[in-house]
This record gives C-alpha cells, sequence and structure tokens, in this order.
C-alpha cells in the first residue's frame, strides 16, 4: 500500500462504517466483506477479489488505532478525497512536486508503508504522533560560543610571532547540575509548547509552516522547575582553562585576532566557537613600528655627520650591524637597512628605517670652543637664513 492511497481512499465508505465507528464495528463490517467476497468462496470472480482486498487494506489501517489517527489527520488536513491526476499532479490546488515528496517519504522508511506516511506529515507539518514529530523537528548541531580573551606581549614577540599561554573563561556544561539546568535532586520537565524539540512552528501561508527556537523553554527543550544555584538554570557553568595560543608574526598594539575553533564547545555535535583576542603590546624603549618597518632613532656627532662615518648600530634580532653615514649628512635624515623589520605573513622581513639626530655637546673646552670659531671662519659658510627673509 502506498501513503498515496491514504489520501485517495475513503476506507470508512469501503468498509461502509461512519467515522465514529467504534473497533468493533470495523471489525465486524470488514468480516461480513470478506466473508462474502473471499477468493475461496469465488473463484475466478475478479471484482470479488478486488474487493476482498479493498476491504482488507482499509481494515489495516482502520483497526490500528495509530494508523487510523494519522489517516483522520492527512483526510482533514486536505479536506478528503484528493485525487492525483496521471502526471503526479493533485487534482485540487496541490503542487508540481507532491509526489515527489511521498516518493522520498517511501524510499526513505525502507519500504514505502503506511509508517512513512507519519514520518513525511510529522517533519512537513508537525502533525502525526508526538514521538515522530519530536524525531522530525529535533534539535541539530549548535555552534558553540565565541570567546573574548586578551594578551600582554613583548615588543619583541609582536614582531617575530610567539606561542604564549592564554588563561580563558569558557562556557561549559554546569558541573552541579551536569547541563540540565536543575537544582540538584530534581530534574527538569520537557517543555509542553515544543514538545522537547526546541523549536515552534508558525504557519507561513497554505499548508508550510516556519519553524523557529521556542519561546517558553528558549530552545532548549527543558522547563527547569527549580533552578540550579550554581548556574542559575542555565545548564552552563563558567571554567577557566589555560591554552597555548599562536600570535602571529607581525601584529600590532590593540590589534584583535581571531582563532578559529578556540572558543567554546558547541552542543549536539556542533563545531567550537572561535577565540577573539585582544592583544596589548609592551612598547620597546629603542624601536618603534611603521607598518612592517621597525624605526631606530641614532645619535651622531657633528663631525661624523660632516665628514661622514662608519658605525654600529642595534637591531631587534640581537646583532649590530654596521651603518655607512656618508658626509654632508644633515640632522633627521632617515636611512633604510634593508631586511631588519618585522617578519610579514609571507615570512619575508620589512626593514629597519634609521633617522639620524645629530648630537650637540652640553658643554664645550675653551679648546673646542677656539677649533669651532677658527673652523666658522674657514668654512665661510653662507647664513642658512637668509631664505626666510627674501620677499
Amino acid at each position: 500500500m502506498s501513503t498515496k492511497d491514504w489520501l485517495e481512499k475513503d476506507y470508512y465508505k469501503i468498509l461502509g462504517v461512519s467515522k465514529s465507528a467504534t473497533p468493533e464495528e470495523i471489525k465486524k463490517a470488514f468480516r461480513k466483506i470478506a466473508r462474502e467476497n473471499h477468493p475461496d468462496q469465488n473463484p475466478g470472480d475478479k471484482k470479488a477479489e478486488a474487493r476482498f482486498k479493498e476491504a482488507s487494506e482499509a481494515n489495516a489501517v482502520l483497526s490500528d488505532a495509530d494508523k487510523r489517527k494519522e489517516y483522520d489527520e492527512a483526510r482533514s488536513l486536505f479536506g478528503g478525497g484528493f485525487r492525483f491526476n496521471r502526471g503526479g499532479q493533485p487534482g485540487a490546488g496541490g503542487n508540481a512536486g507532491f509526489e515527489d515528496l511521498f516518493r522520498n517519504a517511501a524510499s526513505n522508511s525502507g519500504g514505502g508503508g503506511a509508517g512513512s506516511f507519519g514520518d513525511l506529515f510529522g517533519g512537513l507539518f508537525n502533525q502525526g504522533n508526538p514521538t515522530t514529530t519530536r524525531r522530525a523537528t529535533q534539535r541539530g548541531p549548535r555552534r558553540g560560543a565565541d570567546v573574548e580573551g586578551e594578551a600582554t606581549i613583548s615588543f619583541e614577540q609582536s614582531a617575530e610571532g610567539a606561542t604564549i599561554s592564554l588563561r580563558t573563561i569558557s562556557d561549559e556544561p554546569c558541573p552541579s547540575c551536569r547541563g540540565t539546568g536543575a537544582k540538584a535532586g530534581t530534574l527538569p520537565r520537557v517543555c509542553p509548547s515544543c514538545e522537547g524539540s526546541g523549536m515552534q512552528t508558525t504557519q507561513a501561508g497554505g499548508v508550510f509552516q516556519m519553524s523557529e527556537p521556542c519561546v517558553e523553554c528558549l530552545g532548549r527543550g527543558l522547563i527547569v522547575e527549580e533552578a540550579c544555584p550554581t548556574c542559575d538554570g542555565s545548564g552552563r557553568g563558567k571554567s577557566s582553562k589555560t591554552m597555548q595560543v599562536r600570535i602571529p608574526a607581525g601584529v600590532q598594539d590593540g590589534q584583535r585576532i581571531r582563532l578559529k575553533g578556540k572558543g567554546a564547545a558547541g552542543e549536539n555535535g556542533g563545531a567550537a566557537g572561535d577565540l577573539y583576542v585582544l592583544v596589548h603590546v609592551t612598547p620597546h624603549k629603542l624601536f618603534g613600528r611603521s607598518g612592517n618597518n621597525l624605526t631606530l632613532e641614532v645619535p651622531v656627532t657633528f663631525t661624523e655627520a660632516s665628514l661622514g662615518a662608519e658605525i654600529e648600530i642595534p637591531t631587534l634580532q640581537g646583532r649590530k650591524v654596521k651603518l655607512r653615514i656618508p658626509a654632508s649628512t644633515p640632522n633627521g635624515r632617515t636611512m633604510r637597512v634593508r631586511g631588519k623589520g618585522v617578519r610579514k605573513s609571507d615570512a619575508s622581513m620589512g626593514d629597519l628605517l634609521v633617522t639620524i639626530k645629530i648630537e650637540v655637546p652640553d658643554d664645550l673646552s675653551e679648546d673646542a670652543k677656539a677649533a669651532l670659531l677658527e673652523y666658522a671662519e674657514k668654512a665661510h659658510q653662507a647664513n642658512p637664513r637668509e631664505a626666510l627673509f627674501d620677499g
């Protein structure tokens, strides 16, 4: 028997009983028809044989309380007498793909029997017995919550990247109630509105319905009468844990980085949430940042800047490198040392930008003053402020 027969055939009419007939009346009506049309009593009579089979089919449904209930609800839902055209189209206000639903339901049931009908309409229209409905509308996997955290790292760690220990507060099942949300010694009850599914349906037009989290139980499927004092009935308890977190190279102060799958655990097999870490970088006493480049101010003497020199400067990596100062280098000039900056995402390195700062001595000896005066006389340097008064 196909599920489509449940809509096409009036089993009450076939047995000649009313819709309010008792089980005894149905049984009596079937026996009468079976006795009159049994193939043994009517050999070769095709009509009698068809009548017997039709009555047997009707009796199989109406004599079973659960099947009869589903049959009545389906007939009531579609107004009864629902007919299909030859091409599989419903004869009264249906849609082109409707028969495919029955075909899919039959294949999923493994045999196309009457049991598949309850699965189909229990899922689509929230009809049928409550057990079937709950199974069809059971909540699926739920993704875990995202977790926020903060970390303070050194300037060197921000430039090179580092693995640090991070303590986070995660949302895990409450240890007191084991996630039920109920006080010890009590149990939550199944939500009467959604029958434990956590979802409720609203009419969206025609026979189709929309599902959304139940407003009474907030999607949990359970109602807590006496709340657990530890978690206040939420079923979730705050717990701290320490994890190893990789901070990528090049992160800057105040940057918020996302670590996928490092958040709270999911429910019903759902994926874990993400961990978002707000990074604080302690300043360095020598170096600064400009994107992927490091910055450094290097003091030089007037003589070095004037005559030129080769000096040593530090790098963030700890090694000293030599820097050539050209003759007549002005104060504030920036020079580039390649490959001594911040590590980039592609593993290449930024540069070190060195700014020259000419130092003027705080105190000069008499001999030094005399030498400078002699230099000024011999240098014949033009007044550098003349352009300030032009025009």
